[in-house]
């Protein structure tokens, strides 16, 4: 489990420029995880309130764990989730949630950023992070590069370090990161559960588009 100490501690260490030392206690599973879960457990909340789009009610429930410092979960949404949104979540079609499974202190770090936004843009700072992923999360001084990004998005200096030392918000990061292990199987991002069933790894417009449109 990350702890604050340990937190600020691998952060300093990644900002130094030793990034690969900074990492989570890896995940050990005891069996395969299984292709489909129960889609009413894994709607149930968590920890932390699921931050999600379109209808509540859709009959299609996707749900995607990612991490903030994965490549492939940013090639899902700097790719394929515009085109999914416009076409599935904004007809209400489709009802989309983001579960944190962040991999490194980084990765923690981004998503306490989202969710400490001011406005509540959420969204909007995990889109601008994903894009500008090897701005902060692939070079000598992640913390520069986070707080640079922090400042598009109204925080303050005061602001910045309080997030990043929000003990209440990293112990509910990491409970949901376990809650996916250990519930759910999740062992890798992104992960995505379309109904329950499970699906690993990028996935195109086409691809996703040909799970969702025999559910509807």
């Amino acid at each position: 489990m990350l702890t604050r100490r340990r937190f600020l501690m691998t952060t300093a260490i990644a900002a130094a420029g030793f990034a690969a030392v900074a990492s989570f206690p890896g995940l050990a599973l005891a069996q395969e995880p299984a292709a489909t879960v129960d889609e009413a457990e894994l709607m149930k909340p968590g920890a932390l309130p699921d931050m999600a789009l379109g209808n509540p009610d859709a009959k299609v429930k996707i749900v995607e764990y990612m991490s903030m410092t994965c490549s492939h979960c940013a090639d899902f949404h700097n790719k394929t989730f515009d085109e999914i949104k416009t076409k599935y979540i904004d007809t209400g079609k489709v009802y989309f949630v983001i579960r944190e499974f962040p991999l490194d202190p980084l990765a923690a770090a981004g998503f306490m950023l989202a969710r400490n936004a001011p406005g509540g843009k959420y969204f909007e700072v995990v889109s601008y992070l994903f894009k500008t992923q090897r701005e902060w999360a692939f070079v000598d001084d992640p913390l520069s590069g986070l707080r640079n990004v922090s400042k598009q998005f109204g925080y303050s200096p005061a602001t910045f370090e309080a997030t990043l030392t929000d003990q209440k918000l990293l112990e509910d990061l990491n409970a949901t990161r376990t809650r996916g292990g250990d519930e759910f199987g999740i062992t890798g991002t992104p992960t995505f559960f379309i109904n329950g069933k499970r699906e690993v790894g990028f996935m195109s417009v086409e691809e996703m588009s040909a799970k969702i449109d025999p559910l509807l």
